[in-house]
């Protein structure tokens, strides 16, 4: 962890552990180079710019990522890496932190999914210190599933816990939830190359109650994109064509240098 291209201090750390609003973006990185990462940058420079009242310099987040990223007593670069750059506001001051872990890719065992009625409030913000979401992601992992998807008292479908969801309507439709949700990187770079693939990709309403009607699905997040196999009780086909689709619009995009 760096705080503002600086080892963090225990004062600080202190203070972050106190200190919960703010805003982040996650991204996996692979060789030095990241997907989407204008996509990072402008989702850092919008939350900054509503809660902070002021823009996020992508040139200064691309430093400090760099600057984190180096090798330690001369060694060479970290090149794969699980990078998040968190804002916060530390004593009053606006600081940017870069966190640097382990790379992780998101399983290909079909997610199990477990329907819970609960949206998150201003959902098209990434941010850390949401209670109530992890107390259901803890409670969804205790009962045996993969994630939650998140509904809303109705049955209207938002988003997976920490994922997008894509449903498959078994000929060239694929359905986005339009809950309250956060348009993801990984989803924002697939949608729109889908058609390139034969599909028309749309946000509409989906309910848990039409769930059986769908030839597939997906999750896609920053470490990857993974079929759902099981929604509650429901079982949810596996369709190898939308997944060969879907895989091939994701593996598409460039990778963007740091």
């Amino acid at each position: 962890m760096e705080i503002d291209g600086g080892p963090a201090t225990e004062q600080q750390l202190a203070e972050i552990a106190l200190e919960s609003f703010g805003h982040f973006t996650a991204m996996q990185l692979r060789g030095g180079r990241v997907r989407g990462f204008d996509l990072h940058l402008s989702r850092l420079d919008a939350a900054n710019r509503e809660l902070f009242g002021k823009p996020l310099d992508g040139g200064y987040v691309r430093t400090l990522i760099r600057h984190a990223l180096e090798g330690a007593d001369g060694g060479p670069a970290v090149s794969d890496a699980s990078v998040r750059v968190l804002v916060r506001a530390i004593a009053g001051t606006q600081r940017v932190i870069v966190t640097v872990r382990d790379a992780v890719e998101l399983s290909q065992r079909p997610q199990r999914l477990k329907s819970v009625s609960y949206l998150r409030e201003i959902a098209h913000i990434k941010r850390p210190g949401d209670f109530a979401h992890a107390y259901h992601l803890r409670e969804v992992e205790q009962a045996g599933f993969d994630d939650a998807l998140l509904t809303g008292p109705d049955g209207r479908v938002a988003e997976g816990g920490i994922t997008n969801i894509a449903f498959y309507d078994g000929v060239r439709g694929v359905l986005w939830p339009d809950g309250p949700h956060l348009a993801g990187i990984t989803m924002q770079l697939v949608a729109p190359r889908l058609a390139a693939q034969g599909l028309d990709s749309r946000i509409s309403r989906v309910t848990l109650a039409e769930l059986g009607r769908f030839a597939g699905a997906c999750v896609t997040n920053s470490r990857g994109v993974a079929p759902v196999g099981r929604v509650d009780e429901l079982e949810i086909p596996v369709s190898e064509v939308f997944l060969r689709a879907v895989h091939e619009a994701y593996e598409s995009v460039s990778w963007d240098e740091i």
